[in-house]
């Protein structure tokens, strides 16, 4: 009897402690997620602007437009054909902050870089259109402003236009677009910019003398190396915050290898080695296109009788073996316009004649992986077909190639019909929503001056802001060490007999 009553009450309290466990675990369980479920929930906002200095990296420049005009513009102004900013986006919450269908400014504001300016002598700029010095480095852009030189010349003209921009800007009451603001102070800076025409000095100078002596082009990069390793601003950063323009592929030859830390703004990356160029680094910037702009394009897809259009050199080297190629392939489609063609004579004539008669036009890779000619296809609205695989193209960061673009790989463009059969496939509504587009991004690739806003002088600028973070993290991070003492500048015992 004694034995049953203890073996009942052992089942009672072992009942008891089963359910005080239980109890215990549930109760924890459902504290644990109560916990972890508020964890995850939004965390409250932190005002890092008074733990971080100069938080805010662009500042906002308000332009006053009057009517000041230069007395010889360099090409008609195409009038403010901006449209990165539209007016939904405008109206959004001050908090959007992502870059959307090839919108640049962020809710229509105006993002200013600050510019610090060298003041080099006139031989490295202005000199070399032969501009004489009058008691001043810069020519006095409020009355006429130097010639350029036409042709082929000007496709690599940009280091011309961004330098007059950043003149402009310094005019009080001066109509001009505000993307870049030139200071005096190189403390305020973003980028410090080095002003060498190094395209031009390229194309007109690059030949060496009958004496077998160095080119005027050659001297000149060495005079520059040699001035930017004598500048305290060079020495403070490595020349990581310096901005250097070589658009023209052979420009800048001898002194790349030694300036390699800036910066540089060019057309690609055929003939420079990843180490010394490169995405990450550096800006791709548009060619001028030389044939004029189609101003009021009415026509249609009907009234392009050209189905595809190629005029230029056909037998190239490095990457441009394809032209060869595909000419082979396409010479005797009826539709189809592949020949061989210069700027000579009535070249540029020609080409603008034919580029606007056509639905479609070839940018194939040349010697490098780039060439004006897809410039010339915008500025036609002629849809471009690109086969060329390692193009960069500029502002790609923010403009959407793809909605006015035809991009087909090499290996496949050289197979048989594939290309044109690609093409022929291509419907009319198709064709004319990217010739709509067209239309509309053509203002962006535009150079002129005064500058307005989203033109390609400004569309440049905008890239190189993009670009101020990370060349402050560069820098920056080159500091870490700065304060420690090396191990050079100690005394340090080395027995007589050591070596």
């Amino acid at each position: 009897m004694i034995e049953k009553n203890v073996s009942s009450i052992k089942v009672i309290v072992s009942r008891k402690t089963l359910l005080l466990l239980f109890t215990m675990t549930s109760t924890l369980f459902l504290m644990s997620w109560f916990f972890v479920l508020r964890s995850t929930s939004q965390p409250q906002s932190i005002d890092n602007n008074e733990l971080i200095p100069n938080s805010r990296r662009f500042s906002n420049y308000n332009n006053d437009y009057a009517t000041w005009t230069p007395k010889k513009y360099v090409e008609p102004s195409v009038g403010n054909r901006a449209i990165l900013v539209n007016s939904k986006d405008a109206s959004s919450s001050s908090s959007q902050d992502s870059y959307d269908e090839g919108k640049c400014n962020k809710n229509n504001e105006e993002v200013v870089i600050k510019i610090f300016m060298y003041d080099l002598p006139s031989k490295f700029h202005f000199g070399l259109l032969d501009w004489k010095e009058k008691n001043s480095v810069w020519p006095d852009i409020r009355g006429a402003i130097p010639g350029y030189p036409g042709g082929l010349n000007l496709q690599h003209s940009i280091e011309f236009w961004l330098t007059l921009d950043l003149l402009a800007s310094e005019i009080p009451n001066a109509p001009k677009a505000s993307a870049a603001v030139r200071v005096h102070n190189s403390s305020e800076a973003d980028i410090i910019f080095v002003p060498f025409f190094s395209s031009l000095s390229y194309n007109r100078y690059s030949k060496t003398n009958q004496h077998g002596q160095k080119s005027r082009n050659k001297v000149l990069q060495e005079e520059l190396v040699e001035y930017l390793a004598g500048q305290e601003l060079w020495k403070r950063s490595g020349g990581k915050d310096h901005l250097i323009l070589a658009h023209h592929p052979n420009s800048m030859l001898d002194a790349r290898v030694k300036l390699w830390p800036a910066t540089f703004i060019l057309s690609d990356f055929g003939r420079y080695p990843p180490n010394i160029a490169n995405v990450e680094k550096d800006v791709i910037a548009p060619y001028k296109h030389v044939i004029s702009s189609y101003v009021n394009d009415t026509s249609t897809f009907d009234t392009r009788p050209t189905l595809l259009y190629f005029q230029g050199a056909i037998y190239r080297k490095d990457g441009g073996v394809a032209r060869q190629e595909l000419f082979y392939l396409l010479k005797d489609e009826k539709d189809v316009h592949f020949s061989f063609g210069s700027v000579q004579k009535d070249g540029i004539q020609k080409a603008t004649q034919g580029m606007r008669s056509s639905k479609f036009c070839l940018n194939i890779a040349g010697d490098t992986p780039s060439s004006n000619r897809l410039f010339d296809a915008i500025a036609s609205h002629c849809v471009p077909v690109i086969i060329s695989d390692a193009i960069e193209l500029p502002y790609e960061d923010v403009l959407d190639y793809s909605d006015f673009c035809l991009f087909v790989p090499t290996r496949d463009a050289i197979q048989g019909n594939y290309l044109i059969n690609l093409i022929r496939n291509v419907t009319k509504d198709e064709w004319t929503r990217m010739w709509n587009r067209l239309k509309e991004v053509e203002a962006f690739f535009e150079f002129q001056f005064p500058s307005k806003e989203g033109d390609a002088v400004q569309m440049i600028w905008q890239a190189v802001a993009r670009r101020v973070p990370a060349v402050r993290l560069k820098m920056n991070k080159s500091k870490r060490f700065s304060r420690c003492p090396s191990t050079t500048e100690k005394s340090i015992h080395v027995p007589s007999n050591f070596w």
